[in-house]
């Protein structure tokens, strides 16, 4: 998280708007998605129980998420 503060602090300022919200929100929630991902295989091991396909379903949203920004950053990035 520190690492990304930094990146983002050396890198926001060529970032504008909702590019920079974006990443932000990046910021917030992927450690506590990945945390709470972590935690709940640790409490819970390597049974499938509802708990755990609701901690895959917050990974496949955060992948999603990397993934559609990624593509949308670049394509305002490519347009300039």
């Amino acid at each position: 998280m520190i690492l990304t503060v930094a990146w983002l602090a050396q890198r926001g300022t060529r970032l504008r708007g909702w590019a920079l919200a974006l990443y932000i929100i990046q910021l917030i929630f992927t450690p506590i998605i990945m945390l709470l991902s972590g935690a709940i295989l640790l409490y819970q091991g390597w049974r499938l129980d509802p708990i755990l396909q609701f901690e895959q379903f917050l990974l496949l949203i955060l992948i999603l998420y990397l993934s559609i920004k990624d593509i949308v950053i670049n394509a305002v990035y490519r347009d300039r």
